[in-house]
């Protein structure tokens, strides 16, 4: 009787991979504590903001005064309308209102920095952890040692990640309805309309996976060493924070998301490539 041995294709390969990585992302404390992080953080920004909204403080040493700007609309956490379609809208910023396009870039104040665009650096300790935790147990060299290569460890640590990151966005948005309502903003939609509000959310959530891809080559350069793994996903994330508002408006279309979803595809690709090669250049311990 002659025996047969199944082979261990690629396909077969990743979806053990991602079985064991969505299992152990989903059975964890690290996931369901960043996700109620990330539901608490708007509810908390926009209840507090919009009480100290108005309130001034005085600079005992210039005597300037400085008048606190918190949201007109519960939105305003998400984003903003992109400068082209907020000239259209027929309103006029005032001293206590921020211009629709302060979130492009226009101004560093507390609502165009206290917004969903700052979760793409807890998607940062998110993914170090996960990772890191890998190489601090054994886990990775055992797994390397027995079953998996190291290609199928990137893209199954990418695309944990990437979902992830995904759920902590949501959580996000859910938060910020819920600390809208609490904190008496109107859900308004100036210059944008719902089906713009999808797409906006859409974008953020792929414009993630590149900033996972980054986090996931910090990770495997860093290993075992968290602290590294941190520093170098918060350096290289700051590069690419900037075009987030950008790319992902308020009042973004299915272009928006296209876009986002084929630059965070091929950047994936590219950065998971070389994080491949760090794995097979460098020790894993």
């Amino acid at each position: 009787m002659q025996m047969q041995f199944e082979k261990n294709v690629f396909s077969k390969r990743l979806k053990s991979m991602l079985h064991v990585d969505f299992r152990r992302m989903f059975t964890s404390s690290l996931f369901y504590l960043m996700a109620a992080i990330a539901f608490v953080v708007p509810i908390l920004i926009l209840v507090m903001t919009t009480m100290m909204d108005g309130s001034v403080s005085v600079n005992p040493q210039t005597g300037a005064e400085t008048v606190m700007e918190g949201f007109d609309s519960v939105w305003q956490i998400l984003g903003a309308v992109s400068p082209s379609a907020a000239s259209t809208v027929s309103t006029t910023p005032t001293a206590s209102t921020p211009a629709a396009g302060a979130g492009m870039g226009a101004g560093m104040d507390l609502v165009s920095m206290c917004n969903i665009n700052m979760m793409c650096f807890a998607v940062a300790v998110f993914v170090c952890i996960f990772i890191c935790d890998d190489f601090r147990s054994g886990y990775a060299k055992n797994l390397f040692t027995v079953r998996a290569k190291k290609s199928d460890y990137v893209i199954s640590k990418t695309l944990a990640g990437f979902v992830g990151s995904a759920a902590m966005l949501l959580a996000f948005f859910v938060g910020a309805c819920i600390g809208g309502g609490v904190a008496g903003l109107p859900f308004t939609m100036n210059g944008f309309n719902a089906f713009n509000l999808v797409c906006c959310m859409l974008s953020k959530i792929a414009v993630c996976l590149i900033f996972v891809a980054v986090y996931v080559l910090a990770s495997v350069i860093a290993k075992q060493r968290l602290w590294l793994a941190l520093i170098l996903s918060l350096g290289i994330g700051m590069l690419f924070f900037a075009i987030v508002p950008m790319v992902t408006p308020l009042n973004a279309t299915p272009l928006h998301v296209v876009l986002c979803f084929a630059g965070g595809a091929m950047l994936g690709v590219g950065l998971g490539a070389i994080s491949n090669q760090v794995l097979k250049k460098t020790a894993l311990v």
